[in-house]
């Protein structure tokens, strides 16, 4: 220690060389500076009520810091850890950390209230606070890596014409069951820059049961094939279907639309909105679906991995929009609920 330092400590007080020179390398943080301007005054009047009330500090505050201060480390003036000495270590056993982490890696897109079902299916008791903790953890050790939010998929721009069959839907229209109304859409995957396939996306309003289907090209005869498709597919019948007016939508999907005795509704122009569970269908095959597996080149083997992830939707992925049913589980409860009051009739 130099001569200047070991002076009285009035000598090293803010405002002197030494302590402007600290400051002005950036030793100190701006709080620190403003806690260091608590003492030049202190030292310049001497009161330490007077202080606290020219700076609107209590005297707790200032003697806290007072007792912490060393003219000789303005780091002391520096915040410290709040962090506590003895953190609570987790509870949470390691066969179910192990689980959490492989349905996680399963379902990537699937949070804590879906993971949660997914357990208690498999006899595990846990809360959706602990599974977030455990996936928190997971990804703070490296452990768990997410999937880039990279979109693959876009909605197709089409022109809309409205078809000859279809209707606009009648305000008083009911829906009450599943097959009352079933929306249908498109979605455009780019795989390659050559490389286009058109998914058609069913969605039954009331179940939430999907269909997915996939093609090289859009139109109405694949439109018709999807059709086919859905009525093999679905465990009810499809009493209306609800489209946009996109011309894959016309001729031969009317046609089979009017020769199954199918009711047809067309959305009015720009009006997406309308066919809202649909799209929000599309953008969830999107996120848990395209931007989670590796796609197949081969339309085949593409309409397989969709055959599959169409059966992982419909009976294992819960839905919080049924309670975190499953939409086979919401249709089975639904046809036990209708036998029971038929038979109370």
């Amino acid at each position: 220690m130099s001569i200047k330092q070991a002076s009285a400590y009035g000598a090293i007080i803010p405002g002197f060389d030494y302590i402007t020179s600290l400051s002005r390398q950036g030793t100190i943080s701006r709080e620190a500076k403003k806690r260091l301007t608590w003492f030049d005054h202190y030292r310049k009047y001497g009161n330490v009520r007077l202080t606290c009330r020219y700076f609107g500090i209590s005297p707790q505050t200032f003697y806290r810091w007072k007792h912490r201060f060393d003219p000789y480390d303005l780091t002391t003036l520096e915040d410290m850890s709040r962090r506590p000495h003895q953190v609570r270590k987790p509870t949470t056993q390691a066969k179910v950390v192990e689980r959490i982490l492989r349905l996680r890696e399963q379902y990537p897109r699937w949070g804590r209230d879906k993971l949660k079902v997914l357990l208690r299916r498999e006899g595990i008791e846990t809360s959706a606070s602990t599974v977030g903790r455990v996936i928190n953890r997971l990804k703070a050790k490296g452990l768990l890596r997410e999937p880039v939010n990279v979109t693959l998929a876009k909605l197709a721009r089409k022109r809309r014409w409205k078809p000859r069959y279809a209707t606009r839907k009648p305000k008083g229209y009911k829906i009450k069951g599943p097959g009352d109304l079933v929306e249908i859409d498109t979605l455009t995957i780019r795989l390659l820059p050559d490389e286009v396939r058109y998914q058609f996306s069913a969605r039954d309003v009331i179940s939430k049961c999907d269909g997915l289907r996939a093609y090289k090209s859009q139109t109405s005869l694949k439109a018709a094939h999807f059709l086919q498709y859905l009525q093999k597919k679905f465990p009810f019948k499809i009493k209306a279907i609800q489209i946009d007016g996109g011309s894959e939508f016309k001729k031969y999907f009317e046609e089979e639309c009017k020769r199954k005795d199918i009711l047809l509704f067309v959305l009015p122009p720009s009006s997406p909105k309308l066919n809202g569970h649909v799209e929000r269908a599309n953008r969830t095959h999107r996120e848990e679906f395209y931007e989670v597996e590796e796609i197949a080149l081969s339309l085949e083997e593409h309409n397989k991995q969709l055959e599959q992830w169409e059966y992982v939707y419909n009976h294992i992925r819960p839905h919080q929009s049924l309670d975190y049913l499953t939409p086979f589980e919401y249709y089975q409860l639904w046809l036990k609920n209708l036998r029971g009051n038929v038979s109370l009739m």
